[in-house]
């Protein structure tokens, strides 16, 4: 069994499964040179689990074995393998974890509600002929029994079973603190009615009704302490952020109170959908392709000849000539922005100019068409959205100019736009309430859900996400196209005197002289 015959046995084993396999051998291949596939790093146990194979392995297939998928009708590199396996560990994690939380919150939620009724009820049915009379005293018990349930179960309703606003990352500490005490408080008061009153069949039958008040008021105290960990603990601002768009440098500052770097991520992002202008990639290809115009006038010349310097050193070479080449031209770059700017500017104030004038004529033939409406005959009248498609073409053209020479073509559609203009039509607005939503960037939330609603955000931090902001805390939630950098700050703490001013001291006379004209 040498090498090779270990080799075609992989690749007969592999062709079954539809896949081809050319090998490099080992002996003849240049240790420093790379196959021109993919690496077969997958197939290890594969390779592994045939016998005879082991003893032919050697310390460089890695560099030496590559694959070719091209003889299968569904083919995939180990880029593709490697991707669908992490989409579909992320996806089975997060269904996990949701459905897993959903399925503890359930059963507890049950044992809480339940125990109280099965301490009431387990007496009568285990032992009813010892069991004392309820009086008056007892049965009022069980009106605030009753009563009492109802309410912390509305509470529980309203703080508990609310639907969640994102996936985070970790687990919420305070949630899971709560759940531990709430079970190890029930499963406590569970062990010490199956000691002293089970075990001792009690005929106390009102004592075991006040023993169950006391387990629902306790609960109830318990969920005021869970009001005030996740609700009120975090109003109060004790951080500033200072969040920063890294495509752009759009900024904007909030604050924040207690609350974990999970939670404040959280939270950084619902503001950045209502707060920030939506992202504008092409905006920022304008710098790009300036410089990439400069640096494309430039070419480099080797005056020793291609055999004096390697390839290492010639490329460090070209690299600093261009760079000296284009701080030689720096002087000259500033006038081309410049101009480059200002016709740019002009172009949209024209472009600007345009569209103002189309849509004002247009709502204007909207106003006359609609005091022309009751002349008409029923059938005849148009509901906004055939008068939007009416008077569309009119300004159609204007429009499509101004969002190309701002770039904003791809955030509006045709459809969209028809839509603004009819919902503008039937609320009766003015043509610069139409204009404002193209005139100036809104936030991303206005914009179609194709910007935002796909998008996933990646959380960085060096510090663990359950933990609290503290004063100097950096983290970063990266997304596809950007990424926004936040830094926490604490709110100083703020010293304010008091200083007294006595009234009578603001007042003064005034004294006149005979020889004056007053």
């Amino acid at each position: 069994r040498d090498e090779r015959a270990g080799y075609r046995c992989v690749r007969r084993a592999l062709e079954r499964s539809r896949l081809c396999v050319a090998w490099s051998p080992p002996a003849s291949a240049d240790p420093h040179c790379h196959g021109y596939g993919v690496h077969l790093f997958w197939l290890f146990p594969l390779l592994w689990a045939l016998p005879g194979i082991a003893q032919a392995w050697d310390d460089n297939w890695g560099e030496t074995t590559t694959a070719v998928t091209g003889t299968s009708e569904h083919s995939l590199s180990q880029e593709d393998i490697v991707r669908i396996t992490k989409d579909l560990e992320d996806s089975v994690g997060l269904d996990c974890r949701r459905y897993v939380t959903r399925t503890i919150a359930v059963i507890l939620g049950l044992l809480v509600f339940l125990t109280p009724l099965a301490f009431l009820v387990l007496p009568h049915i285990l032992w009813p002929e010892k069991l004392q009379s309820c009086g008056t005293a007892c049965e009022g018990l069980y009106i605030s029994v009753a009563f009492k349930l109802l309410i912390l179960l509305l509470a529980v309703w309203a703080l508990f079973f609310r639907p969640a606003r994102a996936g985070l990352p970790r687990v919420f500490v305070f949630r899971v603190l709560l759940a531990v005490l709430v079970f190890l408080f029930v499963v406590s008061y569970w062990l010490f009615y199956s000691v002293r009153i089970l075990d001792s069949q009690d005929d106390n039958y009102q004592g075991i009704v006040q023993y169950a008040v006391s387990l629902v008021d306790a609960l109830l105290f318990i969920h005021y302490l869970a009001v005030v960990l996740l609700e009120l603990r975090q109003l109060q601002p004790c951080f500033s952020v200072c969040v920063t768009r890294s495509s752009d440098g759009e900024t904007r500052h909030y604050n924040l109170g207690q609350l974990s770097i999970q939670r404040a991520a959280l939270a950084i992002i619902e503001h950045y959908y209502c707060d920030f202008p939506i992202h504008n990639p092409a905006l920022l290809s304008a710098s790009k392709s300036r410089a990439a115009k400069h640096l494309a006038g430039l070419k480099v010349y080797n005056v020793d000849g291609p055999g004096n310097n390697a390839a290492a050193g010639m490329a460090q070479s070209q690299s600093r000539a261009m760079i000296a080449a284009a701080a030689r031209r720096r002087d000259t770059s500033h006038n081309e922005l410049y101009y480059e700017e200002a016709e740019h500017e002009r172009r949209v104030r024209k472009r600007r100019a345009r569209l103002v004038v189309a849509v004002e004529e247009a709502f204007t033939h909207i106003k006359r068409m609609q005091e022309e409406e009751p002349k008409k005959a029923p059938g005849d009248v148009m509901d906004p959205r055939e008068a939007a498609q009416a008077i569309f073409p009119s300004m159609a053209r204007a429009l499509q100019k101004y969002l190309r020479t701002t770039k904003q073509q791809h955030c509006h559609s045709m459809e969209s736009i028809q839509q603004h203009l009819a919902f503008c039509i039937t609320n009766n607005m003015t043509p610069k309430a139409f204009l404002e939503s193209y005139l100036t960037p809104g936030p991303t939330l206005q914009y179609g859900k194709d910007h935002w609603l796909g998008r996933r955000w990646t959380l960085i931090s060096e510090a663990s996400v359950t933990n609290g902001l503290k004063d100097g805390s950096v983290f970063v939630l990266k997304c596809v196209d950007f990424s926004l950098v936040v830094t926490a700050k604490k709110i100083p703490y703020i010293q304010m005197s008091e200083e007294y001013i006595d009234p009578k001291s603001h007042k003064f006379v005034l004294r006149l002289q005979s020889e004056t004209s007053v």
